[in-house]
């Protein structure tokens, strides 16, 4: 396994970020949907634009076996930087292979060498393969438990 930082400027980590992120969206996990054929383009060229994206895939030989699309923040009770991770897939050929454990413990690693405070990820609550795979990787819930909200802007 090999641990391998985004770069967007590369048409292979683009297509491999496109192929992972389709079949997040295929999982039962995700809306059980192909992505839509103009949505790629919208979220490559976005991510290429937003100043506080970093990624990471996990190659297994010559595949990309898993992704993990994250957002820089800032956390003021720390006075630090923090690593929110929003998309986190492994790909059902090279599931229960230890691949996202790998990917979660590089990291890991990334946050501590470049002095980032914590770590976050959400999780859907009926995920439980998932928060399994976070628990092992050291993750928590919050304490006090945080709930995700939104608001939809259309």
């Amino acid at each position: 396994m090999k641990f391998v930082k985004v770069d967007l400027k590369n048409e292979k980590h683009r297509l491999a970020l496109i192929e992972l992120l389709n079949d997040y969206m295929l999982d039962e996990m995700g809306i059980g949907e192909q992505m839509p054929a103009e949505l790629a383009p919208s979220i490559i060229n976005g991510l290429k634009s937003h100043p506080a994206y970093v990624g990471f895939f996990v190659c297994v030989d010559e595949n990309y076996a898993a992704l993990a699309n994250c957002n820089i923040n800032f956390s003021t009770w720390k006075g630090k930087k923090l690593l929110n991770i929003h998309d986190f897939i492994v790909a059902s050929a090279f599931r229960n292979l230890g691949v996202g454990f790998y990917l979660l413990e590089e990291i890991s690693k990334f946050a501590h060498e470049q002095g980032y405070c914590r770590i976050n990820l959400e999780v859907r609550n009926d995920n439980v393969k998932a928060k399994n795979l976070y628990k092992k990787a050291g993750f928590n819930e919050c304490e006090p438990p945080n709930h995700f909200w939104e608001k939809k802007i259309e």
